[in-house]
């Protein structure tokens, strides 16, 4: 999972410590810090007249660097400062004391082709003053290039958003090391533009003492542990995945859940159907069998069948005591078990009803109303749906997936992964059916349910973005194909 992590503030620091006590100067990390952001100038765009903006710290001091390096390549640089440069301390000083350019207050009169923010780093504490605020909103309305380092300057690297009114929108930010939540979380990851990694001379060895429990969500964080098919390998080994029906008025949201169940690789897969809905579920499926069952007695007699291994149940089941009972009836059999919309809002009145019928090998999958419903005031009071994502997977003892546009994975251990992929045209009815159906695929095949969450959510996000706009639910477990055989082939 090497290259997955997100670092906190704090952790970033623990980081730069930890490799200066390896014997890493930390000038040399601030010198290839702002030799990183030159780079990323001169790689995207044409000579030009650039302003870099520089802070009162570190920040600042990789933006003297940045300046320094640019001149050197014949650019036409200069430094733009909100302190004197004679206040400056430590490392940012020495690399103003290397920078013989010019050097002058911040000023709007001096246009320039693109700027490099400098001002302030991931660690700000406290909303852009005033002055800055409109040096902010000034930036963002000019229309010109802006690069940031390491986040664009009033956004705070934890939590993902401002910490006040204003913040720099950037086109490009390069930070160092390793992404933080910041970069991944909305409105974060859109004020940040593209975001450019640039390793800066810290050892990777340092994440070992770090222990890191955060990550984004990207193959490198699951792809050891995907089940692929195998040789010699049959339908029987690769499981088989249950999908509950609603009645016969709402049985769609079911058939999605399965074709998606069976796309991402689950040997077999039924839709277990209550018999008012037999007719019309097997006039629409082909691969996907059809098992009939009446009420939580009848579920439960079909998964006294050991084979059936996985169930999602909620889709299109309808809200009330009928639903809680067969959810009762997964949660008591042997099967990995997703529970989504439905299901979840059931227990709206009675959340700890639900909670003390859980165990690890079941994935809750909620929108934030769904969320709010089972954890209420939890996401309002967290400081981000991290936080919110992490608590609720602690409290119910399982894996909670809190989709939006920045879904988070947790469990209940405090893993916890960011997804940031999924294209807006995503939000659309029944492609969260289908998110369901591809997590009890995966879980179907002997995946842990924290890597599974994780998978179908990248896979989901993937296949969306390679469709494009347009997109409907259905046409999410045919783009899959295409995702994983561009997987594969990466593998």
């Amino acid at each position: 999972m090497r290259g997955a992590e997100l670092l906190t503030v704090s952790e970033m620091a623990e980081a730069d410590r930890l490799a200066v006590a390896a014997g890493v100067p930390s000038l040399s990390l601030m010198e290839n810090a702002g030799r990183a952001v030159a780079d990323l100038v001169e790689a995207h765009y044409a000579p030009a007249a650039v302003a870099v903006l520089c802070g009162p710290g570190n920040n600042g001091g990789d933006g003297y660097v940045a300046a320094r390096h640019l001149k050197d390549r014949g650019w036409n640089v200069w430094v733009e400062s909100i302190v004197d440069p004679a206040t400056l301390k430590g490392d940012a000083s020495e690399a103003f004391k290397r920078w013989d350019g010019e050097t002058r207050v911040v000023t709007r009169a001096r246009k320039a082709d693109i700027v490099i923010d400098a001002i302030f780093g991931a660690g700000l504490s406290r909303p852009l003053d005033m002055n800055m605020g409109v040096l902010a909103r000034t930036l963002n309305e000019s229309g010109m290039p802006v690069v940031s380092v390491d986040v664009p300057s009033g956004l705070h690297g934890d939590l993902g958003r401002p910490l006040g009114e204003d913040c720099v929108r950037a086109h490009h930010t390069v930070t160092f090391f390793r992404r933080k939540p910041g970069h991944v979380l909305v409105p974060g990851r859109t004020l940040c533009g593209e975001v450019t990694v640039a390793q800066i001379g810290i050892p990777d060895s340092v994440l070992d003492t770090i222990s890191v429990r955060t990550f984004e969500n990207v193959p490198a964080l699951w792809r050891d542990a995907f089940p692929w098919p195998q040789f010699g390998a049959h339908k029987y080994s690769r499981g088989h995945a249950v999908v509950v029906s609603g009645p016969m008025h709402a049985t769609g949201a079911a058939r999605l859940a399965a074709r998606g169940a069976l796309r991402a690789g689950a040997g077999l897969v039924s839709v277990a159907s209550p018999p008012g809905a037999v007719a019309v579920n097997a006039a629409h499926l082909t691969a996907i069998m059809v098992k009939a069952f009446d009420g939580a007695k009848g579920l439960s007699a079909l998964l006294s069948d050991k084979r059936f291994n996985a169930i999602v149940l909620g889709p299109g089941a309808g809200v009330g005591n009928a639903t809680q009972d067969l959810v009762a009836a997964a949660l008591a059999s042997s099967a990995a078990v997703v529970l989504d919309a439905d299901a979840l809002t059931s227990f709206a009145d009675k959340p700890a009803g639900l909670f003390v019928q859980l165990r690890s090998r079941c994935v809750l999958t909620p929108h934030a109303g769904e969320f709010e419903r089972l954890f209420p005031g939890v996401l309002a009071q967290g400081p981000t749906r991290l936080d919110a994502a992490r608590h609720a997977a602690q409290s119910a003892k399982c894996v909670i997936v809190l989709k939006g546009p920045d879904t988070v994975i947790a469990a209940s251990d405090g893993r916890a992964a960011i997804n940031s992929n999924a294209p807006p045209w995503l939000a659309s009815a029944g492609t969260g059916d289908v998110l369901a159906g591809m997590i009890v695929g995966l879980l179907a095949q002997g995946m842990d349910a924290f890597d599974a969450a994780c998978a179908a959510t990248w896979l989901h996000g993937e296949a969306a973005t390679r469709f494009g706009v347009g997109l409907i639910a259905e046409d999410l477990p045919e783009e899959l194909p295409h995702v994983l055989r561009s997987l594969h082939s990466r593998k």
